[in-house]
């Protein structure tokens, strides 16, 4: 079997965090992590630009073969904040489209639950079980990163799953 890359992502306008994995054989290894940020002073269309291309950028430089990111999930009281983020996760699902990477959405409570075994567990708890997994001695900070690594993580588990049943 040939070595996998899977990108994990954890979109956001002001901070997308990102995670690049190998997959060998059952065994995972940490390629880079990491984010691609804009600035909140930037007009949007410049902020979607700097998403773009930084993603475009990662996918050039580890031609990963799947893409997984977090569903959008927002509280009715801020629809607001899903319109950003669906601006956001369209520039990324492009970049993606673009370079023939397949796209995987995946919701936050099964990235949890996969990760810690608890759909609820706190972004704290996510970040413990990644530097566990890959054998990161601090923590991983922004906590966007450790989401993006557990997207890639949980995306890697669940085709290999698949793939046996």
């Amino acid at each position: 079997m040939s070595e996998r890359i899977i990108l994990g992502i954890d979109p956001g306008l002001n901070i997308t965090g990102f995670g690049v994995i190998a997959a060998e054989n059952g065994s995972l290894k940490l390629i880079d992590a990491g984010t691609v940020r804009s600035k909140a002073s930037d007009p949007l269309t410049l902020r979607l630009t700097e998403l773009f291309q930084g993603l475009v950028h990662i996918i050039d430089k580890y031609s990963p073969e799947v893409m997984g990111m977090e569903k959008i999930y927002s509280h009715y009281r801020h629809p607001a904040t899903a319109i950003i983020m669906g601006h956001a996760r369209g520039v990324l699902c492009l970049a993606a489209g673009l370079k023939g990477i397949r796209v995987e959405s995946l919701p936050a409570t099964r990235v949890k639950k996969a990760v810690t075994g608890n759909g609820r567990a706190s972004k704290q708890q996510v970040n413990g079980m990644i530097c566990r997994i890959f054998g990161i001695r601090e923590e991983l900070k922004p906590l966007d990163v450790s989401d993006a690594l557990a997207v890639a993580v949980t995306l890697y588990e669940e085709e290999r799953y698949a793939r046996k049943h």
